[in-house]
């Protein structure tokens, strides 16, 4: 290989890394996230699934998206960062949807989900890191680089 060549792979690991500055943040936060919502959902599916199967499930789907949208800015590349642009859109969705949904018609949740009155019992992370995250990645895509 030459060096210019080096240089050029160099440069096209640098341009397809989501993961350099404030993208490290995000990885950091979205697997608190997995963490957070994969641990209650399935906490509260094994105990008491019965009390409020739509809220338990909901969390657990949180989980799922949280963990695929990690997946997908430590892998980095470009399909990488659409997936994970697809995936934060179907995320903000959510929050937005379930957040609404529980503000109007609060007995369709006997307990709170993670995206629950916009993620309230996460301290808003839930409608804040997607809004984030696509911002990041929009940015990393407008200047060809993700640094």
């Amino acid at each position: 290989m030459t060096s210019g060549e080096v240089e050029a792979a160099v440069a096209e690991e640098k341009r397809t890394r989501l993961i350099s500055g404030p993208g490290m943040l995000l990885v950091w936060l979205y697997g608190v996230m997995v963490v957070g919502a994969v641990s209650r959902s399935a906490v509260q599916i094994s105990t008491e699934f019965d009390h409020a199967p739509l809220a338990y499930s909901l969390s657990a789907v949180a989980g799922v998206v949280y963990g695929f949208i990690t997946y997908s800015l430590v892998r980095g590349g470009e399909a990488a960062r659409r997936a994970a642009l697809v995936c934060c859109g179907f995320e903000l969705a959510g929050v937005l949807t379930v957040g609404t949904w529980t503000l109007v018609e609060p007995s369709a949740f006997p307990d709170a989900t993670v995206w629950s009155d916009f993620g309230i019992g996460y301290l808003f992370i839930p409608v804040i890191l997607p809004v984030s995250a696509m911002y990041w990645l929009r940015k990393g895509a407008r200047q060809g680089d993700a640094t």
